[in-house]
């Protein structure tokens, strides 16, 4: 029995007819509380074209603390600087996550910028949620002879609070996923059963970005470094693709991640691959979050509600943000929203147990 297994609540979010903005899909929002405790979705808009935005929307509650739906607020984001536009009149800002970052007194969001060199990791700030200023795209200082510049990115999220790199320095660190090239999972499909993973280029990294005297300009055009290999592809599940989800979220065993992973379904061929996205687990360590303390070995969400397996992408749930009870006095409870089938999004919660399972930790 996986303890982390997730329940469905509901589909929160779903196109609104006749908006404009929502007309192929709303998908993989970003979730936090805001300075009052209200909790608030940024989710993905897709309009006619694949042109993308991201919103704003106030989650609403029923009697019990269940979230049952969404009052709609607007734009926080929508394709403006370079690297979000595209010369055909296509653009994008995807797939957010949103952290309040202690250190820097300011919620970061980091999205998908998706410009004229395809899908780059981008940031923003805000005091409020409502206001949203770019910080730019994210760099990186290199690895050995691995460079992240120049590399497709996406699934970035960062640490609520400062945390001490490899070297020392108080940080923020950041989850990430180069996508380098043969390493999507409609390519890696094509591949040899028994390939041999190759653990520089697809796997998730953990980057670090020192900080700097001065809140407001911190994170303005931030290098990152200090890079580690965090998790590469190990179970069944996960054997095409791994990718960084939901951002961390602190629990009693420390930090966790709702991450997802890609195998290849039945009936699957080399000219038709069917896909499947499903959710799954890790504990990082509180202190030294490089280091993993639990990984499920078994997914604890796999698409099975029509809703996530017939829509925009076939079979997938997405996770993307995280929602820890302390509202209601459950901090052990921790609702998860995410994708469903790239077409709307839905949240289940989990309990945390008690003591984490022995035998479990899948990434030696």
């Amino acid at each position: 029995m996986n303890p982390f297994k997730l329940h469905r609540l509901c589909t929160i979010m779903t196109s609104q007819p006749g908006n404009e903005f929502e007309t192929e899909g709303v998908l993989n929002s970003a979730v936090v509380r805001g300075p009052k405790g209200a909790l608030y979705l940024f989710p993905r808009l897709v309009a006619k074209g694949n042109y993308s935005r991201i919103g704003i929307a106030r989650v609403n509650f029923n009697a019990e603390g269940d979230p049952v739906g969404v009052e709609r607020l607007g734009i926080a984001l929508e394709p403006e600087a370079d690297y979000e536009k595209r010369s055909n009149g296509a653009g994008g800002c995807e797939d957010p996550r949103v952290t309040y970052v202690e250190a820097v007194q300011h919620y970061i969001m980091t999205y998908t910028a998706y410009g004229p060199d395809g899908p780059r990791i981008a940031m923003a700030k805000s005091k409020d949620l409502f206001k949203w200023e770019r910080l730019g795209l994210v760099s990186y200082l290199p690895y050995g002879e691995i460079d992240f510049n120049g590399i497709n990115n996406k699934d970035a999220s960062v640490f609520p609070v400062d945390i001490p790199s490899p070297h020392g320095h108080l940080s923020v660190a950041m989850l990430h996923r180069p996508l380098f090239p043969g390493t999507s999972p409609e390519e890696t499909i094509r591949k040899s059963k028994d390939r041999k993973i190759d653990l520089h280029r697809e796997s998730i990294w953990i980057s670090y970005c020192n900080l700097t005297e001065g809140s407001d300009t911190t994170l303005r055009d931030a290098k990152f470094t200090s890079h580690h290999r965090l998790a590469s592809p190990v179970a069944w599940w996960e054997e095409l693709k791994i990718g960084a989800g939901a951002p961390p979220v602190l629990t009693k065993h420390g930090w966790m991640i709702v991450y997802h992973g890609v195998h290849e379904l039945e009936g699957s061929t080399q000219y038709n691959p069917k896909l499947c996205y499903s959710a799954g687990v890790m504990i990082l360590s509180e202190k030294e979050p490089q280091k993993i303390l639990y990984r499920s070995s078994e997914p604890v969400l796999v698409p099975e509600l029509p809703e996530e397996t017939v829509g925009t992408i076939a079979n997938v749930v997405f996770p993307t943000g995280t929602d820890r009870r302390d509202d209601i006095g459950q901090p052990q409870r921790i609702d998860v929203y995410y994708g469903m089938a790239d077409d709307r999004v839905g949240v289940a919660k989990m309990n945390i147990p008690d003591l984490l399972p022995p035998g479990a930790l899948a990434d030696k």
